[in-house]
């Protein structure tokens, strides 16, 4: 008689492959802005005056993301309105943007940022 036994991690395999195929998936992420407001209050270096205001800004952020501006184009406008040129600050904001306001954008911002280089400074 046959022995048959099975590797462990091939049945979570399995229900991935069969889920997919009967079209379930993940449902989406939601956007979060208590997480994101506290995120950006939580670090030093922003100044959004109020908990309104800031949501307002990364909404608008999104809005640039869904429109196809580049990673470099909102970097270099968070920049200016936001962080007095500060890359990092930038960087964190858009991040912090992205996966709590818009997080089903992450996928296009990620694609634009590929190639991203920032400007020495």
């Amino acid at each position: 008689m046959a022995d048959f036994a099975v590797r462990p991690g091939v049945i979570p395999g399995i229900l991935v492959v069969v889920a997919a195929g009967f079209g379930w998936t993940a449902p989406p992420a939601l956007a979060d802005p208590v997480t994101y407001v506290n995120s950006v209050n939580a670090r030093p270096g922003f100044a959004f005056p109020s908990g309104e205001a800031a949501i307002a800004y990364g909404r608008g952020v999104c809005d640039k993301i869904s429109a196809g501006r580049s990673y470099a184009q909102i970097i270099g406008d968070i920049k200016v309105d936001v962080t007095g040129g500060d890359e990092g600050q930038a960087n964190y904001l858009v991040g912090q943007v992205a996966n709590e306001l818009c997080p089903e954008l992450i996928g296009p911002l990620r694609d634009s940022a590929a190639n991203y280089r920032p400007r020495a400074q």
